[in-house]
């Protein structure tokens, strides 16, 4: 007998039909929590933002030196190789950030892209990460693969999808509390459940949930090995496999370097799915300035 399908899980839009596509896409670009919550500003895709890519910074961006955390860079810039929603269903391979600039005076980041090569079914770019206010400086290095999924119909739209309306202070909840990142234990954090909030419109665990908990779980090991403040250097992901199912625990060690560097690898497992990893991280870290 054929169970009935869980009502909560999130579907995969590649089941939808031509004419309910763009309609089931806005549906699912809006309940999307990332970008929304992030305030992510992506001119080709939403409506009524300034043409560019742009996204603000925030005290729950940071570090606790105030120095940039990693996730955040790589919301602004999640490199796919070139593919966007409004021309394919993209899936990100690998996504590799070198953070040159804490920018804990920076109030906004812009994202000037560089497309390498885009074929039909894989892509390669890169981009810059600088201060919206003095474009000159540059906060960060972007660089990523992607894959096609499948195209999509024509006739895209841009969409009213605005941010949450939330207000800076230093009292912000910490991005794994948004994202329902609970701790286990030292190192190892949990991701709830697959839900509409945390899925990307293939029904699979989006980026933004998986750098936030690779990341948060990267930092903890990482600190514990460190007398000094840590600011995270250099973050490297690969997207191994869809995250269907969860709940998604990570799974890491960390390695103390020279000059006082820490170096973290971490799994994000899918304990749902018969415990298949979703993404692997590597990530370098080094005593923050004062």
């Amino acid at each position: 007998m054929t169970s009935a399908p869980d009502a909560n899980k999130p579907s995969d839009i590649r089941g939808t039909t031509p004419d309910d596509y763009w309609k089931s896409f806005e549906e699912k670009w809006t309940s999307l929590l990332t970008y929304r919550y992030l305030e992510r500003e992506w001119g080709s895709l939403d409506n009524n933002v300034a043409e560019g890519h742009f996204m603000k910074l925030r005290h729950d961006m940071r570090n606790t030196t105030g120095g940039i955390m990693a996730a955040p860079l790589c919301v602004a810039s999640p490199e796919c190789g070139g593919f966007n929603d409004n021309v394919v269903v993209p899936n990100p391979l690998i996504a590799s950030m070198q953070i040159l600039d804490p920018a804990r005076d920076v109030k906004k980041l812009m994202i000037l892209p560089d497309n390498l090569h885009t074929g039909r079914r894989l892509g390669f770019s890169r981009a810059l990460v600088v201060d919206a206010d003095h474009p000159d400086r540059v906060i960060a290095i972007s660089t990523g693969v992607g894959f096609s999924l499948g195209d999509v119909p024509e006739g895209y739209q841009k969409i009213d999808n605005p941010p949450i309306d939330v207000v800076d202070s230093p009292d912000l909840p910490p991005l794994h509390q948004v994202f329902n990142a609970q701790r286990i234990s030292h190192g190892v954090w949990q991701l709830p459940l697959l839900t509409a909030e945390l899925a990307s419109p293939d029904a699979a665990l989006h980026i933004g949930p998986q750098h936030i908990a690779l990341e948060t779980a990267s930092t903890e090991l990482a600190q514990a090995l460190s007398s000094a403040q840590l600011q995270i250097n250099d973050w490297y992901v690969m997207f191994v496999n869809r995250g269907k199912v969860g709940p998604f625990i990570t799974q890491g060690e960390a390695f103390v370097g020279a000059n006082g560097k820490v170096g973290t690898r971490m799994n994000l497992i899918d304990e749902g799915d018969n415990h298949r990893v979703v993404s692997t991280s590597a990530a370098t870290f080094s005593a923050a300035a004062n």
